[in-house]
């Protein structure tokens, strides 16, 4: 649930653009997500939807534009600048380290917040302070079996555990990028609440995705790209009610 109350946006982006050579990837987009809000992010395949993530969140670089995050202007900030002002982020490829156990994945992210050592050969007792939290952050997402190695899981499984990760780091703002890539039919509701649980906990998402009935269901506002630009931003009724919108899936604008 967003929160109205603050001034200072959870993500800004003004006049943000992306260029290739002579190729526009990214034209103009400018919005604002207030904190604790859910947005989706859709359209047709080739949009710049994936690319407007990679701007926001360091991969590359700004041609034009700024992004601000909770009020700082990180346009010029490294990734790991980023995520110290609270910016997480899954990508449409798996980022886990499949020969480490569930829990294993999760501790890491933990013991690199709190500063602690990252070596993977020392797991000290379930007990201590990282291997805890990392618990608790798998129990939210429904993960129970701590021992199971990553590159084992179901799809479905491996994108709650890369949410899992994510809280470890403790973000404010969190980037989906398709976390449904790849999910089983029958994983996807289980999946969709453990999103829905990130943003009724004061977390601010940000989502990618091309499940229609998924993001409809799920976010507050939907932003709409197309070709490099954004269409229109609005509630999901608004913007499937848009004749600009439908033609654009449609594949009527030029």
């Amino acid at each position: 649930m967003s929160d109205t109350t603050t001034a200072v946006p959870a993500i800004e982006v003004r006049d943000l653009g992306w260029q290739v050579g002579g190729a526009k990837i990214v034209k103009g987009v400018s919005f604002t997500v207030s904190p604790g809000e859910l947005v989706g992010v859709i359209g047709p395949n080739g949009a710049g939807k994936t690319s407007l993530f990679n701007l926001v969140s360091g991969i590359n670089p700004a041609t034009t534009g700024q992004v601000l995050l909770n009020g700082q202007d990180v346009t010029n900030a490294s990734i790991a600048a980023r995520a110290r002002a609270g910016l997480g982020r899954t990508f449409q490829t798996s980022s886990l380290f499949p020969q480490l156990s569930v829990l294993e994945n999760v501790r890491l992210a933990a013991q690199s917040r709190m500063g602690g050592n990252l070596s993977i050969l020392q797991f000290p007792r379930r007990t201590d302070a990282a291997s805890t939290e990392a618990t608790a952050h798998l129990d939210r997402v429904g993960l129970s079996n701590l021992d199971a190695k990553a590159g084992d899981l179901s799809h479905g499984d491996k994108r709650k555990l890369e949410i899992a990760v994510l809280l470890a780091q403790d973000p404010s703002v969190i980037l989906l990028d398709e976390p449904m890539a790849g999910v089983a039919h029958a994983d996807v509701p289980g999946l969709t609440e453990v999103i829905r649980d990130l943003n009724t906990t004061g977390k601010t998402v940000m989502i990618v995705e091309h499940h229609l009935e998924v993001v409809l269901g799920l976010v507050e506002r939907v932003a709409v790209m197309h070709q490099g630009e954004l269409l229109a931003i609005d509630t999901p009724e608004t913007i499937m009610a848009n004749p600009t919108v439908q033609s654009a899936y449609l594949g009527d604008i030029a």
